[in-house]
């Protein structure tokens, strides 16, 4: 035999002397494991499937603000399961993760909310457009919220999650602080020597502008920017909210009765065919471009004041009484008065002067944006 041929086989019974050392290592490392062999693979295969499918679990602390929830649905994602010396594909069950417990309402107008999952069930209230709340639980294409009030389920197709329903929010929302002392003064610059706008009782509410710094917050108070000190006021983040069924019969109630009040009939007034011109001359000039409400409303206030004793007691003494109404003064209402004037106003002021109102026993009124009040047309009554 060559010396070739003799290192050859030499070699070969080396590699497998070796081999066989290795195979009982291995052996042994899988005896000494409590569960065998079977455990050992099973681990491998929950290995491959989180790393070919990482999404196919996702745990979390339902109801925990802030916390994850989760919302299974169906996929055809597939794992992949090593058995032996097999490879098994099996359908999975993916859960969509939902990061955030905050949930906005994506409609134009109104949302129905129900007792139940499912449309069949009772309407216990509304979630209005830009209106947000908390997620309480999710199924079956259905979230369960709450939102003020309001508590019960709407259908996920009118809703937002996640960062569309954060988006949102940040738009639509608004800081507010609320006063959480007796009275706290809303002063015109951010120091405890400026002036004051006014006091705020407990739990009043403004809007806020801006966080200044630790020591103060600028507010909006009416048409002017104000500053509170922030020691005594609690800063939070405003969502707008739903309504349950029974508050909003509570507050069409409430409405329906507030417009009686403000159409209810005042009483007549006996007066003359030149009075009746002269208020629709003065309807035509302080509100011609508005429609018939508008033009009520303006020959309104003209009798409120008539009938009041703090006004003169006729609508030529009302109208031309100084520093009022600057159509009369400045002679637009004379030409009106002698030229053609449009019929709804003519009508309004024979409703007017027949006892006719749509802003109760207002005597005020301005543009719109200047005064709290009934907002009619571009005209504030009050």
């Amino acid at each position: 035999m060559s010396r070739s041929k003799r290192a050859f086989y030499m070699l070969s019974g080396i590699v497998l002397v070796f081999a066989l050392l290795m195979s009982v290592n291995i052996t042994a490392a899988a005896g000494e494991n409590a569960a065998g062999s079977k455990e050992y693979l099973d681990s491998l295969s929950v290995g491959v499937a989180k790393i070919l499918t990482p999404s196919t679990e996702v745990r979390a602390e339902n109801g925990m603000p802030g916390n994850t929830t989760e919302n299974k649905t169906e996929d055809n994602n597939t794992a992949i399961t090593v058995s032996g010396n097999t490879v098994q594909e099996t359908e999975t069950e993916t859960i969509t993760e939902t990061k955030s417990d905050l949930v906005m309402a994506d409609v134009q107008n109104a949302l129905n909310v129900r007792s139940e999952a499912n449309e069949d069930s009772e309407k216990v209230g509304l979630l209005y457009k830009d209106c947000g709340g908390k997620i309480l639980e999710r199924k079956d294409g259905w979230t369960k919220l709450k939102s003020g009030d309001l508590v019960g389920w709407a259908n996920d197709e009118y809703l937002l999650f996640n960062e569309d329903a954060e988006r949102l929010a940040g738009e639509v929302g608004n800081l507010i602080v609320t006063i959480e002392t007796d009275a706290l003064r809303v002063r015109k610059e951010p120091s405890t020597d400026a002036d004051i706008y006014v006091l705020m009782a407990q739990d009043d509410e403004l809007d806020v502008i801006e966080v200044l710094n630790d020591d103060w917050i600028s507010v909006a108070y009416e048409d002017k920017v104000g500053y509170v000190s922030s020691e005594f006021v609690d800063l939070d983040f405003h969502i707008d909210e739903g309504e349950t069924v029974a508050a909003i019969k509570a507050r069409e109630k409430a409405e329906a009765e507030a417009k009686a009040k403000l159409t209810a009939n005042q009483g007549a007034v006996v007066v003359g065919a030149d009075d009746t011109r002269l208020l629709a001359a003065l309807i035509y000039c302080e509100a011609g471009n508005q429609g018939y409400e508008g033009h009520l409303a303006v020959g309104a206030v003209v009798m409120n004041r008539v009938r009041s004793g703090a006004y003169p007691n006729s609508i030529t003494g009302v109208i031309y009484a100084s520093g009022q109404f600057t159509p009369a003064l400045n002679g637009k209402v004379a030409k009106v008065y002698a030229g053609n004037i449009p019929e709804s106003c003519i009508k309004a002021a024979q409703d007017a002067i027949g006892g006719s109102t749509n802003v109760g026993t207002a005597t005020h009124f301005r543009r719109a944006g200047v005064h709290d009040g009934i907002v009619i047309g571009d005209h504030v009554f009050w």
